[in-house]
């Protein structure tokens, strides 16, 4: 037998395990009964959404982001990382803004829920939906609806006064300022870079100079 008999003989052992191990996951996997739809645990859902009242049966897993895209089919609302960390989900509860995908929709029971379609209409824009067509504020698009409901929903949080992380003094008003902005919208995603369209779009609704 020669090294090179051996070697073939190896790999043969190696694949045939691989092929062994492959056949016994899918056999098993057959093995686990299947759960009848009708047994998942289920809950009915009323929430407002973008002034609408809207009844729903969700599986009690569902998340609000594919309540919104799936059920109610408001595919405005993006999946992107569906981990909290691009901003692609972002949309509006109660005035504030929230990931979609990280928060199920039966912890919502009630709440005024503001998706990017509840903002305006391609006949009458929102401000800032008017703004970011302006000073192109995207450029795929993919992140454009968290990031205009993230935008909004900054600028009400400094006309509220409430402080990010960059606030240099929690006693007076909280001011406009480019830093306020970045911070505030640090956890909105575009991977085509239009940060500073977004900013000079989000300067222009609120009036101030960055």
């Amino acid at each position: 037998m020669t090294k090179h008999d051996i070697e073939v003989t190896r790999r043969g052992v190696l694949a045939t395990g691989a092929a062994t191990a492959a056949v016994l996951a899918v056999q098993a996997a057959y093995a686990q009964p299947i759960v009848p739809l009708a047994s998942l645990p289920s809950a009915k859902v009323s929430l407002v959404v973008n002034g609408h009242n809207e009844d729903l049966t969700l599986d009690t897993r569902t998340t609000l982001l594919d309540a919104l895209r799936e059920h109610l089919h408001l595919t405005g609302t993006k999946k992107g990382c569906d981990h909290g960390q691009c901003g692609a989900c972002t949309v509006m509860v109660n005035g504030r803004r929230i990931n979609s995908c990280l928060t199920l929709a039966v912890m919502h029971q009630g709440d005024k829920v503001t998706t990017i379609e509840g903002l305006g209409t391609p006949e009458q824009l929102h401000p800032m939906q008017a703004a970011f067509i302006k000073h192109d504020g995207y450029q795929c698009g993919y992140c454009t609806p968290g990031q205009i409901c993230s935008a909004v929903a900054v600028l009400a949080e400094i006309k509220a006064d409430i402080p990010s992380h960059v606030t240099g003094d929690l006693l007076p008003h909280a001011s406009f300022s480019a830093d306020e902005v970045r911070e505030r919208m640090s956890g909105n995603i575009c991977r085509c870079g239009a940060y500073s369209n977004i900013l000079d779009a989000i300067t222009e609704v609120s009036g101030e100079t960055a």
